[in-house]
């Protein structure tokens, strides 16, 4: 196989991709409102707080992943002396799950 006959299928994959993502998005988004809809979930500003309090810092990142049949939110944190904390909490109560400091 050439290298043109490799460029159609090649500009319709980049043309499809970005499509693809935006609708994965999109799905987990609505997931992510039904569960809080649902009261399966806490709000994100309840969770910050509870993390807030275990961590102070700068918040950098957030997930919510289904770990073990329950959810639980992954959250990256900065400190005020710039070490960088992940936080396991339980998505429906807000309870530390794991803590890890990257030193």
């Amino acid at each position: 196989m050439n290298s043109r006959s490799l460029i159609t299928p090649l500009l319709c994959l980049a043309l499809i991709t970005p499509g693809l993502a935006l609708s994965g998005d999109r799905m987990e988004h609505d997931e992510i409102l039904r569960l809080r809809s649902a009261g399966e979930i806490m709000p994100m500003e309840e969770i910050l707080k509870h993390a807030r309090e275990i961590v102070p810092g700068h918040f950098v990142e957030a997930e919510l992943e289904r770990e073990d049949g329950r959810h639980v939110y992954e959250l990256k944190i900065l400190d005020a002396d710039g070490v960088r904390h992940k936080l396991y909490l339980d998505a429906g109560d807000g309870s530390l799950i794991k803590r890890k400091a990257d030193r």
